[in-house]
């Protein structure tokens, strides 16, 4: 018993030690959150990729297995479309009448159900599978769906009985598993950190981030989990640099459902480091909104006010020091300016005292020559006023010539009965539409560098299948100006269609037809659309 105590002992120390002496990635970590959107752009490149496997498939069993592919790439990154291919799957399963596929796809939607809030969705969903039922090959990922709907349960209600499930379902599963696993490896780590028992947690997360199989996600969790075993031991500088390979993981991996930023903002707020903690949480929280985690968003929307309120209230100080730094400053200016004009002046006026009869007679022949130059100039302005009012007048009188031969051009053409050129000339639209279609264009380009972002989170309000996009070379559509200027507070349909050059009623059908696509509430549609620019919204 002492030999074990003295080798956890030892085990810890050493860990501890390295740990300590490692560099924290913070320059890298805080590098990845700046090109956070470049790696969302290859994870969405990846999946498309996938998706064109599912053109021209016709086996339903094939359609199933992209579904579910695409499952496992939609499920960190964006829950509402990994719940899209859940339910498209147990339809599948349904046409096949496979049980062991239905079971499958049901516990794929109770999991995504209980990560994105929807836990009476997800509960009904557990309590309708029975595990003695169905597949043994399926019981791993029944058992993990129900640690984390509890889990997640768990982060609300706090209630002990929850975490009590938690351990008899990891158990569970601890059985079922392969010992030589990752995944059994990561739940054994997680029921030893439940059983306070870290140096041993520590041990076999040590143990398993060496092997070189190990998947980016299991690092990440490996790394989390190593994280808060020394948080619990009251060791922050290991905490936070495992926190952050954990996080650099999930960030170029494209994971937006990750908790080590939030971990890392709350660690740097508290140490003090308020520029970091806004950093970390402005991330995280744009990052569990737009894959919809709602129990994530909730937590970071609670932690984000109280960071964000030391955020301004420290650049408000800061302003306000700057404030006065520029008052002292320009205090010093103004003094240093008075001094070196009043010596200045007093060299001048010794000079001029000493040299004042030796000049005087200079200075008046001076200034006759000055007086004789300036009547010069004078004459020389007369001549080119004159020469301008006359350039001006005959300018004048050559537009009113100008205007007159157009009105006899137009009274000849009326005179001489040729009146069909005349109204042509009259009724030819040409140059109101060019200017109209000019005058688009400006306000496309104006409102787009006002707004750049502005058709992404215009279509991310819609429904999937009703996304805008608009022509090649164009920047916006008439349905996207109308809304366009809604953005810029012009409300009024009337105005609107006069804007736009169309009738009243085409104004309201757009405005209907996008409040019936919308994919948030109807009522909350157009309130939304004046937030643009402002929360990333993502449905």
């Amino acid at each position: 018993m002492k030999q074990s105590i003295l080798l956890n002992f030892l085990f810890l120390f050493i860990s501890s030690w390295v740990c300590a002496e490692a560099v924290l990635p913070l320059d890298e970590l805080n590098h990845a959150i700046k090109n956070k959107a470049q790696y969302t752009h290859q994870k969405q490149r990846s999946i498309d990729s996938l998706k064109k496997l599912k053109v021209g498939v016709t086996s339903s069993a094939d359609e199933y297995q992209i579904n579910s592919r695409l499952y496992d790439e939609y499920k960190k990154f964006r829950i509402d479309t990994a719940v899209h291919y859940a339910l498209q799957n147990q339809q599948i399963a349904q046409k096949l009448n496979n049980a062991t596929l239905i079971v499958a796809a049901r516990i794929q939607l109770a999991n995504l159900y209980s990560s994105s809030g929807k836990f009476l969705e997800s509960e009904r969903i557990l309590a309708t599978l029975h595990p003695k039922a169905f597949d043994k090959s399926l019981l791993a990922d029944y058992y993990d769906a129900c640690i984390q709907f509890y889990e997640h349960y768990a982060t609300n209600s706090f209630d002990v009985g929850y975490f009590k499930l938690i351990r008899v379902y990891r158990d569970s599963l601890i059985h079922l598993l392969d010992a030589s696993t990752a995944r059994y490896k990561i739940n054994l780590a997680q029921t030893l950190i439940y059983q306070q028992s870290y140096p041993e947690a520590q041990r076999e997360l040590i143990n398993l981030m060496r092997t070189s199989h190990l998947q980016s996600g299991d690092y990440a969790m490996v790394t989390y989990l190593m994280a808060f075993t020394y948080q619990r031991q009251q060791q922050p500088e290991s905490a936070k640099r495992y926190y952050m390979l954990s996080a650099l993981t999930d960030l170029k991996n494209a994971i937006k459902d990750n908790a080590s930023l939030q971990n890392l903002a709350l660690m740097f707020y508290q140490k003090g480091d308020v520029d970091q903690a806004y950093l970390y949480t402005q991330s995280a929280i744009e990052d569990a909104i737009f894959s919809n985690v709602k129990f994530r968003t909730l937590h970071m929307s609670e932690l984000y006010s109280i960071i964000n309120t030391a955020y301004l209230e420290k650049e408000a100080k800061q302003k306000k020091q700057l404030q006065l730094y520029l008052v002292l400053i320009s205090v010093l200016t103004v003094g240093l300016v008075v001094t070196i004009i009043y010596i200045y002046r007093q060299m001048k006026k010794v000079s001029r005292i000493k040299d004042e009869l030796h000049l005087t007679g200079k200075q008046l022949a001076e200034l006759n020559q000055q007086i004789s130059e300036t009547n010069v100039q004078l004459y020389e302005a007369n001549q080119v006023k004159e020469a301008y009012i006359a350039q001006f007048f005959d300018l004048c009188s050559a537009y009113i010539t100008k205007l007159e031969d157009y009105r006899k051009s137009l009274n000849k053409k009326a005179t001489e009965n040729r009146l069909e050129e005349l109204f042509k000339m009259l009724r030819s639209t040409t140059v109101v539409d060019n200017e109209l279609d000019e005058l688009y264009n400006v306000f496309d380009s104006i409102f787009l560098n006002l707004y750049p972002s502005f058709i992404s989170e215009f279509n991310a309000l819609l429904l999937p299948d009703e996304q805008i996009i608009t022509k090649p070379g164009a920047l916006l559509n008439t349905e996207l100006r109308i809304f366009a200027l809604m953005r810029l507070g012009i409300s009024d349909s009337v105005k609107i269609a006069a804007f736009l050059r169309c009738s009243l009623s085409t104004i309201y059908n757009y405005r209907t037809r996008a409040r019936n696509k919308s994919a948030v509430p109807r009522d909350e549609f157009e309130k939304r659309i004046m937030k643009i620019g402002l929360l990333p919204v993502t449905v």
